[in-house]
């Protein structure tokens, strides 16, 4: 159950039957979702250590000190406590999610005067459900009731006291008050993340709101498309959910929008060093991409997507808001999908100076964690041999930069206060250390 949850939640990529001529060129060993025993890591003195076994459709996780630590469940709407490897018999809290995504977003802020700020970006049930939907089938009965999919998806912030989050504080509210505005289950994004500016980022995927015309908007290049609406973006506030200086303009939404054109994301980090952010994005049935993500970056959706395998005879049609938005080509693309998920930068001497703000890319089609270093200017990854074009055409071409291997469907990856490098990969928790 576990595993065919996460193939619908994160597998954008619709597997064609040319694609799957090309994955049965990978060994059954390098393919497998569930291994026997634990996953491997491909440096000899790193190990993988099991920290916490059985969760309930996890998605994300954020550490609130050492050996403590926050996790989400995504159907069920609760969020978990793990300290020191021991879960509290309660949830902090348990939303009023609805699955099929459900609760999908986190990001911790400890603030000075000693309280602690969470935020929770989740897709939010109907307000005329009185009741917590807790699993697929009671989230399918109700919609089939109500007559439509969900409420709305929200960004929160809630304070942490005494092991409960209270105070919900509503910080971006993506509300769904036309169906044929915004349509879909799919494409929620949902990774949350608090920039070095201290402002709280947000990646929202498109909804699937290409499927329908009047669902599309300018801010998937459909330049006869409705006004932005918050979806196909990554959106920034200020941590009491008041706008930041517009990059594409100031009128609301649009003012909320640091980048755009993104079709679909799980993963976004600041580079320690320079303060850049990337990203991580999902493609159709091809070009997943990591995207180095400046202010007013374009990623191309629905026009070009994957870029650098793509012809640029498209290019002209994309929206650029006056001039204030810019699409540039993917860092690097996987023509065949992979569902990358997680990046994180690893700020951390405790794999030796070799690893040292080095970038690590999660996927959750095949259990791989991907290790990249990058240019001496830090905008680009540092790439050669078959992978100097930026592109894996299949998915042997990346096993130089595979760094580890054997998890199941990987949805998070963190550098804990311990200076480790946790996994969040179907259920469960890991952590990769020193061998030593």
């Amino acid at each position: 159950m576990f595993f065919a949850v996460l193939v619908i939640f994160f597998m954008n990529s619709n597997i064609t039957d040319r694609d799957n001529f090309v994955y049965a060129q990978y060994t059954p060993d390098q393919m497998s979702p569930q291994p026997a025993g634990l996953p491997r890591v491909n440096d000899t003195n790193l190990r993988v250590e099991l920290v916490y076994t059985n969760l309930n459709e996890t998605t994300n996780m954020a550490f609130l000190g050492e050996n403590d630590i926050l996790v989400l469940e995504g159907g069920s709407g609760k969020v978990q406590r793990i300290v020191n490897n021991e879960m509290l018999d309660e949830p902090l809290i348990d939303l009023n999610t609805y699955f099929q995504d459900g609760l999908i977003g986190i990001a911790t802020k400890q603030n000075e005067n000693g309280s602690t700020f969470v935020f929770l970006y989740f897709n939010e049930a109907p307000e005329k459900y009185s009741q917590d939907i807790e699993d697929p089938d009671e989230a399918k009965e109700v919609n089939g009731t109500l007559g439509h999919n969900r409420e709305g998806d929200r960004l929160y912030r809630f304070e942490l006291v005494k092991d409960k989050l209270v105070n919900g504080k509503l910080l971006i509210d993506l509300k769904n008050t036309n169906q044929s505005k915004i349509v879909g289950d799919m494409h929620h994004g949902g990774e949350v993340i608090i920039g070095p500016d201290n402002l709280v980022y947000l990646v929202v995927g498109d909804l699937d709101g290409w499927k329908r015309v009047e669902s599309r908007t300018r801010a998937q290049n459909y330049n006869d498309g409705t006004e932005p609406d918050g979806r196909a973006g990554i959106l920034r506030v200020t941590q009491d959910g008041k706008p930041a200086p517009g990059i594409l303009g100031d009128k609301f939404p649009l003012n909320l929008y640091y980048a755009y054109g993104i079709r679909n994301g799980f993963g976004l980090d600041f580079d320690p060093v320079t303060g850049k952010l990337w990203d991580t994005e999902n493609g159709p049935d091809y070009g997943d991409e990591i995207n180095l993500v400046e202010p007013g970056f374009n990623s191309g959706t629905d026009i070009v997507l994957g870029g650098n395998s793509m012809p640029y005879d498209k290019l002209d049609n994309l929206v650029d808001f006056n001039g204030t938005g810019k699409y540039s080509e993917p860092e690097f693309e996987w023509v065949v999908p992979v569902a990358p998920t997680a990046i994180k930068f690893f700020n951390s001497g405790k794999f030796g100076e070799g690893y040292m703000n080095d970038m690590f890319v999660a996927d959750s089609n095949y259990g791989f964690i991907y290790h990249f270093d990058l240019t001496e200017n830090r905008t680009a990854l540092s790439l050669s041999g078959r992978l100097e074009d930026k592109i894996a055409n299949i998915p042997p071409e990346a096993e130089d930069v595979i760094f580890a291997r054997g998890f199941p469907g990987i949805t998070d990856l963190q550098v804990g206060p311990d200076g480790y490098l946790y996994v969040l990969a179907s259920g469960n928790l890991y952590k990769i250390v020193p061998k030593n």
